[in-house]
């Protein structure tokens, strides 16, 4: 009789190591497993409890369908994936994925290795102008086309807006002028919002029970968007356009070649 597997919440950055370790992919689960109990190499990440499918106060009718989303610049790289432990993500990520039916829940696609398109988990915000506050509200599965839309500054600063733009029209129906006017008005939007500092709620992640590390205060997280833009050779706009956002960095790969 085959040894009983152990699940592993393996965080992507570190599938490597616990490849080195003797851990294994399931490719139907999306998921790495111990081939058999008290591997002493791999107990780190033995795997915690399954967070709920529905987060506490999540509103998953939030944002559905495909549309420019982008993130103020203020924000860039403090947001969920800044402030969750890599294991908790990767619990948060097989969660958004698992319910979504292994689909983009914009488009419907599915996975595809040879396409190089993968499921990825997007963040849905409000924004409270009179307090500053912007509080996470759901969580979305988007394949990497979708994503890109998405996060349409980002894709204008990696020279693929024109893949991006077409993806709009054809997942949404827009005539191509509707699509420019869509993608202007988010701009508008992202340049409003990027004029405050906003200080951030993650509440339906740590009432599931996600340890979260402290997130910098408002006025740093423009400190460290700076700095990370610095560091990283990275523009602070588009090249293609004279402003707009640079699009964010919310969230990973969730399931993509291991």
């Amino acid at each position: 009789m085959a040894a009983e597997r152990v699940w592993l919440d393996v965080p992507f950055a570190e599938k490597d190591e616990a490849k080195r370790g003797g851990a294994r992919w399931d490719a139907a689960a999306k998921r790495w497993y111990a081939p058999r109990p008290g591997m002493a190499g791999l107990e780190r990440w033995a795997a915690a409890p399954e967070v709920p499918d529905l987060l506490p106060g999540e509103d998953r009718s939030l944002g559905s369908g495909l549309f420019v989303d982008l993130v103020p610049r203020s924000c860039w790289f403090t947001n969920v994936r800044y402030c969750v432990d890599g294991r908790d993500w990767e619990r948060l990520r097989r969660m958004i994925t698992r319910r979504a039916g292994f689909r983009c829940e914009a488009c419907g696609a599915a996975e595809d290795r040879d396409r190089r398109r993968w499921l990825e988990a997007h963040e849905r915000w409000t924004y409270d102008d009179s307090t500053r506050v912007q509080t996470l509200r759901r969580l979305i599965c988007l394949c990497t086309d979708c994503h890109t839309v998405t996060h349409f500054g980002l894709a204008q600063v990696r020279g693929v807006e024109a893949r991006a733009f077409a993806h709009l029209v054809e997942v949404t129906g827009m005539t191509e002028a509707q699509a420019r006017q869509h993608v202007g008005a988010a701009f508008a939007v992202w340049e409003r919002r990027s004029r405050v500092t906003w200080e951030l709620d993650l509440g339906i992640l740590t009432d599931a029970g996600i340890t979260l590390a402290v997130p910098p205060d408002a006025a740093d997280r423009a400190r460290v968007s700076e700095e990370t833009l610095r560091r990283e050779g990275r523009p602070a706009v588009p090249r293609q356009s004279g402003s707009g956002p640079y699009g964010g960095g919310d969230a990973g790969r969730s399931s993509g070649p291991r």
